[in-house]
C-alpha cells in the first residue's frame, strides 16, 4: 500500500464515514436505473388498487398522479441531491455530524419502525400469492381470520429472515434484474385485462377512441366513489399522496445515500424515471388489473387481495410477480432495519439484530392491515422522519446565509443537540396535532411540518451558539476536508477500475431476456388490439399466460446468469 502522511489519519476510520471519493461517483445511467428498480415493486399493486377502493376519478388519477410524480421528482431534484453532492455524506452521517450520537440513536429507532412495518407489508404481499395456490381465503380484515394464512405468513416471512441476514448481497443482485421486467408485467397486466372491462362498459372488446378510455375508467375502474357508494378522494389527494409517497426519501432526505454518489446535483431528476415509469404507469396498471379482475369475478376490488388480481390478470406469472415483488422489496427494507437496529446496539452483530427485528417483523406481517392500509402508513413514516429533513436543511441550506455556522455542535463537541432533538419532537407534535384536528388532507402534512422544524430548529440552534464565532474550527475543518481528498486520491491509484463485459455469449444472454420480454409486451398487445370477441379474447388471454411465463423463466435465467458473469469478471 502506498503510504503518506494522510494514511495514518484515514486508514482505521469506516470509509462510510467518509465523503465518497471522486473515483466513486456514477454518471446518469446509474441512477436512471437505480431508481427505475427501486420504484417499481409490490408496493405497487397495492397503492393502485387502493385509488380504485378509496374512489378516485379517471382525470383526478391521470392528471393528480402527474402533477404529484413532478413534484416528487422536482423534491429530489432541488433539495435532496444538492445536499448530498455538496457533502458527499448520508443523512446519517451528516445527522451525526450536526446533532450528534444521542439524535442519531432515535433517528435509527424511527428507522427501524419504519423499515420494519415496510418489510412487513410486503411479507403479507407475498403470502396472498402463496395463500392463493392452497385455496385459503382472502384476508379482508384488519387481523387474520385463517390459522393456515398465518402458517404462511410465518414460513414466508422466515425465509425473509434467513436471507436478510446472510444472504442480502444475492437478493440485491437478482432486485437488479427485476425491473426491467416488473415494468413490463405490470403494462402487460393492463392490456390483457381492459378488454375485459371494455365488453363489460361497451359491450365491445375493443376501443376506438381516448374518449373510449375515458368512459371505462369512468364506469369500472376510477369511478369517482368508494365501495360505500360515497364520493371519493379528489384531485388534490392524489396530487397529495403521489408527492408524499417518498416523502421520507425526498423531503426526509434518506436518498442522500444514493445521490452522494452522483457526479452532478442535477442527477436528481432522473428520480423521475422512478416517479413516471414506476409510480405513474405502475399505478395505473395495477388500478386497470385490480378492476379488470373485479369485473372478471363479478366482485369488488376491496374483496381482491394482490394474489387474486394478479393470478386472475397474468396467470401462474401472477405468482411469480406477486412473491419475487414482495419478496425483494422485504428483504431489502428488513436488511434497513437490522442496520439501523445494529447501530443502536453496536455491541450486537447485525445478523443478529436482524434476526430479532425478523422476529417482531413477522408478527407484524401476520395482520393484514399493514398492507390495506399502505397509503396512510406510507404518508405517517414520512411525517415522522420529514422533520429530521428540515433539521439538515437549515443547516446546510439556511445557516449559511442567515449568518449561522454549520457544524456548530461538532465544533462545541456536543454529543447530545438539544435543538435538533427538542425541533424533532415539538415537530411531531405539531404534524400529529394538525393531523388530530383535522385542518387539511393528513396526505398534505410533511409540508406544514418540514417548515415548522426548519423554522424552531434555527431559532433554537441561534440560541444555543450557532452564531459564535467559529473561525478556526472552519479553517480545521476545510484543511480536514482537504486532508480526506488527498488521502482518498492515493486510495484510488490502488483500486482497478471496472471491467466490462463484452463477451460474445453475455451479448446474447442480454439478447434473449431482451427478447423475451418484447415477446411477453407482443402478446399482451395481441389480447389488447386483436380479441374482436370475447371468445377471441379467451383464446388470446390463454396463449398470453403461457407465452408470458415461459418469457419470464427465459428472462430471468439469461438476465442473472449474465450478471454473475460481470460480477464474476470484476473479482477474478
Amino acid at each position: 500500500m502506498v503510504t503518506s502522511p494522510h494514511t495514518d489519519v484515514f486508514k482505521n476510520i469506516n470509509e462510510e464515514q467518509l465523503p465518497v471519493a471522486s473515483n466513486k461517483l456514477h454518471g446518469w445511467k446509474h441512477f436512471a436505473g437505480l431508481y427505475a428498480g427501486e420504484h417499481v415493486a409490490a408496493t405497487e399493486f397495492v397503492i393502485g388498487a387502493t385509488f380504485v377502493a378509496l374512489g378516485a376519478a379517471t382525470m383526478d388519477i391521470l392528471l393528480g398522479l402527474l402533477i404529484g410524480n413532478l413534484l416528487a421528482m422536482c423534491s429530489w431534484w432541488l433539495i435532496t441531491a444538492p445536499i448530498a453532492v455538496e457533502t458527499r455524506l448520508s443523512l446519517y452521517n451528516y445527522l451525526n455530524k450536526i446533532a450528534g450520537n444521542s439524535m442519531t440513536k432515535l433517528y435509527n429507532w424511527a428507522n427501524v419502525v419504519i423499515f420494519s412495518v415496510i418489510s412487513a407489508a410486503m411479507i403479507t404481499v407475498s403470502s396472498t400469492a402463496v395463500r392463493f395456490l392452497f385455496d385459503i381465503p382472502a384476508q379482508l380484515n384488519w387481523y387474520p381470520t385463517s390459522v393456515s394464512f398465518v402458517a404462511i405468513v410465518l414460513a414466508v416471512g422466515s425465509i425473509v429472515v434467513v436471507v436478510a441476514m446472510y444472504g442480502f448481497s444475492t437478493v440485491a443482485d437478482f432486485s437488479k434484474v427485476c425491473a426491467p421486467w416488473l415494468f413490463v408485467i405490470f403494462i402487460a397486466g393492463s392490456l390483457v385485462l381492459f378488454p375485459e372491462l371494455a365488453n363489460h362498459v361497451l359491450g365491445a372488446t375493443s376501443l376506438t377512441s381516448f374518449a373510449d378510455f375515458i368512459a371505462i375508467g369512468d364506469a369500472s375502474i376510477w369511478t369517482g366513489s368508494n365501495a360505500e357508494g360515497e364520493p371519493g378522494i379528489g384531485l388534490l389527494e392524489v396530487i397529495g399522496f403521489a408527492w408524499a409517497a417518498n416523502s421520507i426519501t425526498h423531503f426526509g432526505l434518506i436518498d442522500m445515500a444514493i445521490f452522494r454518489f452522483a457526479k452532478r446535483k442535477r442527477y436528481g431528476l432522473l428520480s423521475g424515471v422512478g416517479m413516471f415509469f414506476g409510480h405513474y404507469l405502475a399505478w395505473i396498471s395495477a388500478g386497470i388489473m385490480g378492476a379488470g379482475v373485479a369485473v372478471l369475478l363479478k366482485t369488488t376490488i376491496s374483496s381482491l387481495d394482490p394474489g387474486d388480481v394478479a393470478y386472475h390478470a397474468l396467470g401462474w406469472t401472477g405468482f411469480v410477480i406477486v412473491i419475487i415483488a414482495g419478496w425483494t422489496t422485504a428483504n431489502a427494507n428488513l436488511y434497513r432495519a437490522g442496520l439501523a437496529a445494529q447501530s443502536i446496539f453496536v455491541a450486537q452483530s447485525r445478523e443478529r439484530t436482524t434476526a430479532i427485528v425478523g422476529v417482531v417483523t413477522v408478527i407484524i406481517a401476520c395482520f393484514p392491515f399493514v398492507f390495506s392500509q399502505m397509503l396512510p402508513l406510507l404518508t405517517y413514516a414520512g411525517l415522522l422522519v420529514v422533520p429530521v429533513g428540515g433539521i439538515v436543511f437549515a443547516e446546510h441550506v439556511l445557516f449559511p446565509k442567515l449568518g449561522l455556522t454549520r457544524y456548530w455542535a461538532k465544533y462545541k463537541n456536543i454529543t447530545r443537540s438539544i435543538p435538533a432533538i427538542a425541533s424533532w419532537a415539538l415537530a411531531l407534535l405539531f404534524g400529529f396535532g394538525l393531523n388530530a384536528i383535522d385542518v387539511m388532507s393528513f396526505y398534505y402534512l410533511f409540508i406544514p411540518t418540514w417548515l415548522f422544524t426548519i423554522v424552531i430548529y434555527t431559532l433554537l440552534a441561534k440560541k444555543y451558539g450557532a452564531g459564535d464565532d467559529y473561525t478556526q474550527a472552519v479553517a480545521n475543518e476545510a484543511q480536514y476536508q482537504r486532508d480526506i481528498k488527498a488521502y482518498q486520491a492515493i486510495q484510488a491509484k490502488e483500486i482497478a477500475k471496472p471491467i466490462e463485459d463484452s463477451s460474445v455469449f453475455s451479448k446474447v444472454l442480454n439478447g434473449i431476456s431482451t427478447i423475451s420480454l418484447l415477446i411477453i409486451f407482443i402478446f399482451a398487445c395481441q389480447v389488447m388490439f386483436f380479441s374482436d370477441t370475447m371468445s377471441i379474447y379467451s383464446a388470446n388471454k390463454l396463449q398470453f399466460e403461457i407465452a408470458c411465463f415461459i418469457c419470464t423463466v427465459s428472462y430471468f435465467a439469461t438476465a442473472y446468469w449474465s450478471l454473475k458473469r460481470h460480477k464474476a469478471l470484476n473479482l477474478a
